[in-house]
């Protein structure tokens, strides 16, 4: 997800600070969620073995629904960095969240 590691005594007020038997041992600095949705994106390319883009619909479709469980459209342009992966359109993107919506009757 790309977080980094650090020292404890490098810690910041958003790092997580690590302990074993009481002592500090490692901080872990999460990244800011746009950058997480980048290595979201990325894995799901590598557990499929192929570009988002070269998927089929219902596979798409699929992908959308997880980065929805996963708080992608939450971040700023998250739509839009998630149509671009896909190669499809912001509305086509809209439209998979709309059928899912709909199918579970919300």
């Amino acid at each position: 997800m790309g977080a980094e590691l650090l020292g404890p005594d490098q810690a910041q007020g958003d790092d997580v600070v690590l302990a074993w038997e009481g002592e500090a041992v490692l901080a872990v600095r999460l990244p800011q969620l746009s950058d997480s949705l980048d290595h979201i994106l990325a894995a799901m390319e590598r557990r499929h073995g192929m570009p988002l883009a070269e998927l089929d619909r219902k596979t798409k479709q699929g992908v959308v629904r997880t980065l929805e469980a996963r708080g992608a459209f939450s971040v700023r342009h998250g739509v839009e960095t998630v149509a671009g992966a896909l190669g499809v359109s912001r509305f086509t993107v809209y439209n998979y969240l709309n059928r899912e919506h709909a199918a579970k009757g919300e």
